[in-house]
């Protein structure tokens, strides 16, 4: 057989090749190396499941003046450790006029849910999301819970109560643990660990000790779906005080913060995934969480948090605000808060994005009325069927990412020529969130691996195989227009050239899926060569 020493360099050139092209992909891709992700559906408070499930019934008609106006008291009233706001401390009933109705605002609580098991045998539990805080808590061996609520029809409705001696997998967790913060409350090393939380200004807490149980979880990969049953540390939440009696919470609730003993943190330090999760929120109010969605994605937007000792907040910096192209260089701080409705600024950046909004949207305001009670200072009567301009706004973020709010307004039905379009912001007397309006139609990752926070857009479905990118150079690149639901017509304020493609002309192969077909690929072209 003769040698070729050009085939000789050839073949290793391509050996050389080949591992390295490996190397690179697998550097790309944290779930090649083991990590996987897992999720649940989000669901929205006055959504229909949980609704019923929580006995919900007397919440005004989504699109409603009524309904705006709660959900704006609710998130004052209920988000008081954030904002400062007058009535933090007023009655909890809503009474509005003319026709006098009253809502319930003390049951409207948290403002999404999750259904997750636990235990062995496995039992469920509709649990509230919380950015904020970082423990997960049941109601369990209670001496103060609510454990269920009986309907106008006389219909009882109970909740999920967990009981850590009925699980075979339960054990309780001792002072000597390295996630008991109350170690100074144990009268020794080998005592049960005892936990307090409290999360509001109007003394809403929760009050019980630590065990450890199995979560079941199933993967969300398409190419290996698993069930998967980690140990994790949570509250048995003995004693709720406040807004939780109130019906805040009733199955517990799922802290998300950056903590140790939060879940995605637990969940990162067995080795099942990277230290991140995602939440998405769609147009129609439906969603998704993903423990071990990451920043891996190239035309993903992104900005460092900003970490201060103690806080489990994710703080973020805004740069420059641009409104319809008007643009200002004006920094702040914000957080994204996933449990606030609206979106809240101080001045100057409240008076700044409101007045260009309004110097560039070409309708007239609307005159508020004391029988209006809209909690929106911007708002402009809007006919049925009528085109509207909406400007673009757009926050650059601390790195020079766009972040380009893609339903920025609210559509308040009248019927007729009483529509109302308002711009979704509201003046704050303390910090700054971006709330979830801002949100809608992104997914939002919380990478706390390398502690930025990520965003694509997504319809919340198909955001794995499509997806839709991220203009990083152009900060006056339009977001798309934001979507409404039939009448009033709305569309973008620039021209349809400067759109960002449609989802079904972006098209992103999964990380495992791209490094399959590229191992694959190599292998072939390897083995020709021999």
């Amino acid at each position: 057989m003769a040698f070729s020493f050009s085939s000789y360099l050839t073949h290793n050139s391509l050996c050389l090749l080949t591992l390295l092209l490996l190397l690179f992909l697998a550097s790309q891709s944290k779930r090649c190396h083991g990590f996987s992700s897992f999720g649940f559906d989000i669901h929205h408070r006055f959504s229909e499941p949980v609704k019923g499930i929580l006995g919900i019934h007397d919440v005004p008609d989504k699109g409603s003046r009524e309904y705006y106006v709660a959900m704006a008291h609710r998130d004052r009233v209920f988000r008081g450790r954030h904002l400062a706001a007058d009535d933090i401390h007023q009655k909890q009933l809503l009474t509005f006029s003319p026709d006098n109705e009253t809502y319930q605002i003390s049951l409207f609580g948290f403002l999404h849910f999750a259904n997750v098991s636990v235990g062995t045998p496995a039992s469920s539990f509709l649990v509230a999301l919380d950015t904020g805080s970082d423990l997960f808590w049941l109601p369990c061996n209670c001496t103060k819970c609510v454990h269920g609520i009986q309907l106008s029809s006389g219909q009882q409705i109970d909740f999920n109560i967990y009981n850590n001696k009925r699980s075979s997998t339960s054990q309780i967790v001792g002072c000597n643990n390295s996630l008991c913060e109350q170690q100074s409350q144990c009268s020794s090393s080998s005592a049960t660990c005892p936990y307090q939380v409290n999360y509001l200004s109007d003394d809403t807490s929760t009050t019980g000790f630590l065990v450890q149980d199995v979560l079941h979880l199933i993967t969300d990969n398409d190419y290996q779906t698993k069930h998967v049953d980690p140990r994790i540390t949570f509250g048995c939440g003995q004693v709720q005080t406040g807004a939780f009696l109130d019906g805040a919470a009733p199955d517990g609730l799922f802290g998300l913060g950056m903590g140790d003993i939060s879940v995605p943190s637990i969940l990162a330090k067995q080795g099942l995934i990277s230290n991140s999760f995602s939440m998405c929120f769609g147009i129609d109010g439906s969603g998704r969480i993903t423990f071990g969605d990451d920043n891996n994605s190239l035309d993903q937007g992104k900005t460092p948090f900003n970490l201060k000792p103690l806080h489990t907040i994710y703080n973020i910096t805004v740069t420059q605000i641009i409104v319809g192209g008007n643009v200002t260089d004006l920094e702040l701080n914000a957080i994204f808060d996933t449990g606030t409705s609206f979106t809240y600024l101080n001045n100057p950046a409240y008076t700044q994005i409101t007045r260009s909004f309004d110097s560039k949207i070409k309708l007239s305001r609307h005159s508020s009325s004391a029988s209006d009670s809209l909690p929106f200072e911007y708002c402009y009567g809007i006919r049925s069927n009528q085109t509207v301009e909406v400007p673009n706004i757009n926050l650059t973020m601390k790195g020079g990412d766009n972040y380009f709010v893609i339903d920025p307004i609210v559509l308040i039905s009248g019927g007729g020529a009483n529509n109302v379009l308002c711009l979704g912001v509201l003046k704050s007397n303390n910090v700054n969130i971006i709330g979830q309006n801002f949100m809608t139609g992104y997914r939002i990752v919380f990478d706390r691996e390398i502690n930025m926070l990520g965003w694509q857009e997504s319809n919340c479905y198909d955001d794995e195989i499509f997806n839709l990118p991220v203009n990083r150079s152009n900060a006056h690149a339009p977001a798309v227009a934001p979507a409404m639901a039939a009448n009033p017509k709305v569309t973008s304020s620039e021209s349809n050239d400067q759109r960002r493609l449609p989802s079904s002309h972006s098209f992103e192969i999964k990380p495992a899926f791209a490094f399959t077909v590229a191992l694959v690929l190599l292998l072939a072209i390897f083995l020709a060569y021999l």
